[in-house]
Formats: structure tokens, sequence, C-alpha cells
């Protein structure tokens, strides 16, 4: 961890932000150039441990900053109580009294990162018009920065940790003064110590040592629940975070060895704590032995380590697919024990297969892909066969038992943890280090329950990377493989699942060759995102490829569809939008049925939103009829065909919403159909929260004797 005053332009910028904002707390993120992950380079306001559970952040993840890079707009948390209902990962890591918000941090279109803001405990719900325009300026100056300086790449690694910069103090005084302030505190009863913001004693008075029963020389630069053993009980370091992030005065009350009760006052400020100590007049019951570990006993679990792991389990529940356990293990859990390595294997048809590696060459990772179940020479096999995780502390403990494996793979010390569920092998994870290293007993205790968690994460994932693979197949075998080509016409078609549940949905679309000189568009929307809409999806397209090459007019295609899916009674309803098209004459005739208007790019780039009467959606009243709409379509003109979740956004009106899209393809450069669809999805991709599946299609009219563009 590297720290600073604010010498460097991106630094003050930070230092103003907290300033103009109020904000006690400022972190900014920068999203890498080579991988979608933010990448925390510059905080103040508290120490780094604090954010190490975002340190990286995957773009995707279900955290404020992410978010508001990923949509581009402000996110605000009010309080706990709102954090923990928009952000629970989060709030679970952070069980504490503050707001928040994280902004964008954008130049014209490009995304640089995000700035996050902490403001203490009582701040009004909602920011102020100042408050927003400050946050506005301060990722403006941020972006001209960030994006005039170098960023981070695939040649220029992000940092390991984040300069943590320190406030400017509230004042200066001489020597003459802060001696003054020492015997002013020396007077006063009771004890007092000063502690800076990683919580390390930096003064504390005659009337401190005498209640604490300890020596100067051995409590400054310590924390003070490692260097007194009856403060090491979690409770009294979670106070001390507490202070700091609500910027709150907290109290404690603690029993010394002798029997004697102490209150601790905290007050905290953005560079550290005033401890006030003294003797507590409360009854607190009856004085029992104080169970506090000897010199020689492991420390308990720390309460910053209690809440990583809290925020590590609750994101494990999140994970999807097996990679995003993968990634999550190496991103966050790796770091979090300080491992340089990590290997996950999956438990397949009796061997054992890599899933993922860091910190591993790919030849090292290949000399033990495939390993047996059975084989006696792997550690990872040995955990999976007793159930049992195994600590290796030094390389001479690992060369006792699998002799030539320190020298090949370079680590001297391993925690090997077998994934199981209900008695079944999952797979195995093995945390590395380079150097020597002794793993506690709460250590391995932790390690262990995380290994149960990764289990279940894993195994779960496996189960859903099969059922998304079969929607894979299932939707690759409905939908049309390729598209004929057609002389005169240039057609772009693209399908983007929902984000959410399977992989799977009722969108469709079709190109249907009628003879030489006419063709037949088709695209359709069946509700809902199971199997159920996919079957029908694939009925409905059928019968619309049948009645249309029957030679079926436009509304007598939908009337026809209709009448079948309404004798199968499925109990879903189906959008659709037919089009015929003349090649000849560049007429097009289209019917609807409830489904989006298409939208007409003219000749000269203005677009037109065509108001097709819209029927009835299909599936509903067996007797519907369609009404047709003819429309030129001239050569170098586009009409453009899509399904409801390209436009749907909550809170959005639909009429709103399609004359966006229309004022996306309004003007601009030519572009071939292919290249347009991509633009049109580009912003959708990273969108985590889409839950509709987007089918598009665009059709453009070519002048005679034009290839078709690709």
């Amino acid at each position: 961890m590297s720290g600073g005053t604010g010498s460097d332009p991106v630094d003050r910028a930070l230092l103003r932000a907290m300033r103009e904002t109020g904000a006690s707390t400022a972190g900014l993120y920068v999203l890498a150039r080579d991988e979608p992950v933010l990448q925390l380079t510059v905080m103040s306001g508290v120490p780094a441990p604090f954010l190490a559970p975002w340190s990286r952040v995957a773009l995707a993840a279900p955290i404020p900053v992410a978010v508001a890079t990923r949509r581009q707009r402000l996110v605000w948390a009010g309080g706990h109580q709102q954090l923990a209902r928009d952000f629970p990962r989060t709030a679970v890591a952070v069980p504490y009294d503050f707001s928040l918000a994280a902004a964008p941090i954008t130049e014209a279109t490009v995304r640089l990162g995000a700035l996050l803001l902490l403001w203490p405990a009582g701040h009004p719900p909602q920011l102020s018009a100042e408050e927003k325009a400050a946050v506005e300026a301060a990722c403006g100056r941020l972006a001209a920065l960030l994006a005039a300086g170098p960023r981070p790449d695939g040649r220029t690694p992000p940092p390991d940790a984040p300069r943590v910069l320190t406030p400017p103090p509230v004042r200066t005084v001489g020597a003459e003064q802060a001696l003054a302030a020492v015997d002013y505190l020396e007077r006063l009863p009771g004890g007092a110590c000063a502690l800076d913001l990683d919580g390390r004693i930096t003064l504390v008075t005659t009337g401190a040592l005498e209640l604490l029963g300890e020596q100067e020389s051995r409590l400054i630069g310590e924390l003070p629940w490692e260097a007194l053993p009856w403060l090491r009980d979690p409770v009294f370091e979670d106070r001390y975070r507490a202070a700091v992030l609500s910027r709150r005065p907290v109290s404690f009350t603690a029993r010394r060895p002798a029997h004697q009760w102490l209150t601790f006052r905290l007050f905290p400020d953005g560079r550290g704590l005033s401890v006030w100590i003294s003797p507590s007049g409360k009854d607190h019951g009856p004085v029992v032995p104080w169970p506090y570990p000897a010199e020689s006993e492991p420390v308990p679990v720390r309460a910053g380590q209690i809440y990583h792991v809290l925020h590590l389990a609750a994101a494990l529940t999140e994970a999807v697919g097996v990679q995003d356990v993968v990634h999550l293990v190496a991103d966050q859990i790796v770091p979090a024990f300080g491992a340089q390595g990590m290997i996950m294997y999956a438990a397949e048809g009796g061997r054992l297969r890599t899933i993922g590696y860091r910190g591993y060459s790919a030849d090292v990772v290949a000399t033990f892909e495939g390993v047996a179940l059975g084989a006696a020479n792997s550690p990872a096999v040995h955990a999976l066969s007793t159930g049992e995780p195994s600590f290796y502390s030094s390389p001479d403990e690992i060369e006792s038992d699998y002799p030539g494996l320190p020298h090949l793979t370079g680590k001297a010390a391993r925690a090997v943890l077998p994934l199981i569920v209900s008695g079944r092998p999952v797979g195995c994870c093995i945390l590395s280090y380079v150097r020597p290293r002794t793993f506690s007993t709460e250590e391995r205790q932790v390690l262990t329950s995380l290994a149960g968690l990764i289990a279940q994460a894993l195994d779960r994932a496996r189960l859903y990377d099969a059922k998304q693979q079969l929607a894979h197949d299932l939707q690759a075998g409905l939908l049309p493989h390729s598209l004929p080509s057609v002389p005169g016409l240039a057609v772009a078609a693209r399908y983007l699942p929902s984000a959410r549940g399977m992989d799977i949905g009722g969108d469709f679309y079709d190109l249907i060759r009628l003879d030489e000189h006419h063709v037949a568009a088709v695209i359709g929307d069946v509700q809902g995102h199971n199997a159920a809409a996919a079957a029908l999806m694939g009925q409905a397209r059928t019968a619309v490829h049948a009645h249309a090459t029957a030679g079926a007019s436009p509304g007598e295609v939908l009337a026809r569809t209709n009448r079948l899916l309404t004798d199968l009674d499925p109990d879903l309803f189906t959008s659709c939008l037919y089009v015929h098209l003349d090649l000849r004459t560049r007429r097009a005739c289209l019917a609807s049925a409830g489904h989006p208007p298409p939208i007409l790019r003219h000749p000269d780039g203005h677009t037109e939103v065509l108001r097709v009467p819209p029927g009835l959606l299909l599936g509903i009243e067996p007797d519907a009829s369609y009404e047709a709409t003819e429309i030129d379509l001239p050569p170098d003109s586009l009409l453009a065909l899509y399904t409801d979740g390209l436009v749907e956004t909550p809170g959005v009106d639909l009429d709103s919403a399609v004359a966006a899209l229309a004022a996306r393809l309004d003007g601009g450069p030519p572009q071939s159909p292919d290249r347009l669809a991509d633009a049109l999805l580009a912003h959708l991709h990273a969108d985590a929260a889409r839950q509709d599946d987007v089918a598009l299609m665009l059709l453009a009219s070519q002048p005679p004797g034009r290839r078709r563009a690709a």
C-alpha cells in the first residue's frame, strides 16, 4: 500500500471532491483496458483494508461502482437500510450506518471508471442539488485527468493496492503548543490515547497507561486489540470500524483481568480517532474469569476478516456459472488470504479437470491435468479421498509427502481444500504461497468453511452451465442457422438472450425466400423465458413459414397462424410482424399482431416510425383478422424489425423508447446492416440486469448490381 498527501493531480482532484461534496471517504476506480474490471487506484478517509473486498470489481458485479459505470448513472444509497435493500452483498460486509454515492467517470462516450463517495451517518436521505453538482464537477475533472494520462492496460498492470491519501490536518502548531496539548491531556481525569486511521496507537497519556496496566513502549504503534489480550474479542475492533465509517462517536465497555471495568469513548475524524478511557461506574454483573488468550495462543479472527468472509460468502451465492466461481475465488479469495497462486479442479468422470488457475505456468498446470481420483501422488486427490484439508507451511513439509513438487511449482506453502457436497467430491481448490507461511487455527477454520461454500457454489454452477448448454442447443435448433442470400437485399439478424434465468426465450426471426422476386421477413415474441415459450416459438415460426410459402397474403398468414396457436391453447400469447417484399417494385406489405412498430430509414437518412395497424396478439381470439399496410422500400432505404427487449426500459414510455431507437438510426455515416446491428446491441451486452430477450432484423434495400454487405 502506497500513501500520499495529494501532490499528484489526480490525488488533488480526489481530495477536492471530498472537500466540495462534504464526503468523509472517497475512492477512485479506473476501468482496465484489457478486461471488464474496475481497479481501486486512489482512496482517502478509511484504511485500505476497509475497501479490500472491493479493490477489484468486475464490471458486471452487483456493486455500486460497477452499476454506476455499467449504466452510466449516479447510484445513491441514503443509509444502511437502502444499501441492504439494493446491494445486500455490500451491506453484509459493512454493517454500519453511512450514505454512499457512486458516479460514472466518462470522457465523451468512453467509460473510464467511477468515483465512490461516503458521507457520515445522519446525512439527509437524498443528495442536495449542490452536492449533485459537486459530484458531477468532480467526475468531470477526474475524467479529463484520466483521459490525458496513462491507464492500466495489458502492458501496464494496475497497482496491487491503492494509494491512500492523508487529508491535511485541521491546523498545525509549534512545539510549545504541542507540549501544552500534552499537559492539558495529562491533567484531565481518566486517560486518553490517539489512534491513526489504521487503528494504531500514536499517543497515550499516563492516566491511560495506569488504567490499561501496560507500558508505553508496548502500546505505541500497535493495534489495541493486538497489544492488549483482553481486547482481542472482535467486538472491540468492530466498534473502531463503526466509528471510522459512520464518523459518529462510539463507546463500549471492557473488563481488564484485574476485574476493573473500563469505558472507552471513540471520537473519529478523517485522520484518526481520539479515545477517552475512564473507570466504569456501572454494575456489569458478577465478575467471572476473563478467557483472554495467553501470549502463545493464536489470536482470534479479526472483525475485518469476519466481514470479509461474509462478503465472500454472499458473493459466492451470486455466482452463476463455473467461470464466475473461478473468477471470484481468484480475484477475491486469493488476495484476501495473501496467496500468490490458485488452482481449481472439478471432479469429472473419475478424474480431476482444471477449471481455472492463477500464478502458475500452463506447463505446470498441464502436468496435473486429468489425474485419476485414485492416484497416490496428488495432494488434491488425497484431500478428496480423506475429505480433510491439508496445510503445508514450508517446502520441506511438501517435499516430505510429495517429492519434487516444491521445485516443480515454485511454491513454498499451500492450503489444499477439498470441495465436497453431501459426501460427494465436486473438486479441489489449492491456494499456494511463494514463501513459507504458518496457518493459524482460526485461518484453517475459515478456509475450511469457505471451501464448503465454494463447493456448493461450484456444484450449482456446473448444473447451471449444463442447463445453459441445453438451452443454447435448443435455441440454436429453433432459430435459422443462416439466412438466404437475396439479390438486392442486405440482411442482418441478431438474437440476444436475457441476462436472467435460462438463456432461452420466445423471440424469433426468419427470412423466407418465396420465389425469384419475392421474399418474406418475420419477427415475433412469445411471452416467457422457458422451454414452453421456446417450443411455442418453434411452432409459430413453422406455421408462418408454411403459410407464407403457400402464397397467403400477410394478413392471412397471421390469421392462419393465430388460429393454429389458439387451437393449441398454450396459455401464452405471441406478438408477430410479417413483411412481404416485392423486389421488382420495391414495395413492402406489412401486417402486425400486436408487435412493436417497425422503423424505416429513408435514403436521405431520416427515419420514420411506421404505424402499422396493431392487430390482436396471436393466440387470443381465433377469428381475429389482421390489416396490412403497404410502403415503398426504395434503394438505400432500411427497414428495422425488433422485439420489445431492444427498447423497453422500466419507467420509460414505450413510444418514447421507440422514438429514441429511431433517433439512433437517424442520419450518421452509412453502415452495413451487420455493423449497424452490432452497434444497436452494443449497449445491451454490459447490462447485467436486462430481463428480456432481444431479436433484431435489419433489411437494407440495395441498388441493382451492389453486392450484399457483410
